[in-house]
């Protein structure tokens, strides 16, 4: 059953950007790519980095530590595919964007 979760105003994460969100305990790294938000585990599985603050380069967000890279709409890690990120549904709903963490 979806656990929809108001995480940010669509307004605070800019087109092209990521923010990084602790909701409820859970890190989690929230990209706007052209107005599609997308929401992943905040957390690199490499050493931790916050990857809500690493730079976005289309669907592709680059751990600000170490430069590991996830596919933000599948989680694929795309270093080492067989390491992916959790991702999580987002639906905005007029400027609140939602993020299902059931």
């Amino acid at each position: 059953m979806a656990n929809f979760v108001k995480v940010c105003k669509a307004g605070d994460v800019k087109a092209g950007c990521g923010k990084s969100i602790d909701i409820n305990g859970k890190a989690i790294g929230v990209f706007n790519v052209d107005g599609k938000f997308y929401a992943i585990n905040d957390v690199c599985g490499h050493r931790g980095g916050p990857l809500g603050e690493g730079e976005l380069d289309g669907t592709t967000v680059i751990c600000p530590w170490h430069g590991w890279r996830y596919n933000v709409a599948t989680g694929e890690n795309e270093l080492i595919p067989n390491l992916p990120t959790e991702t999580f549904e987002v639906k905005v709903e007029e400027d609140d964007v939602l993020v299902d963490l059931a």
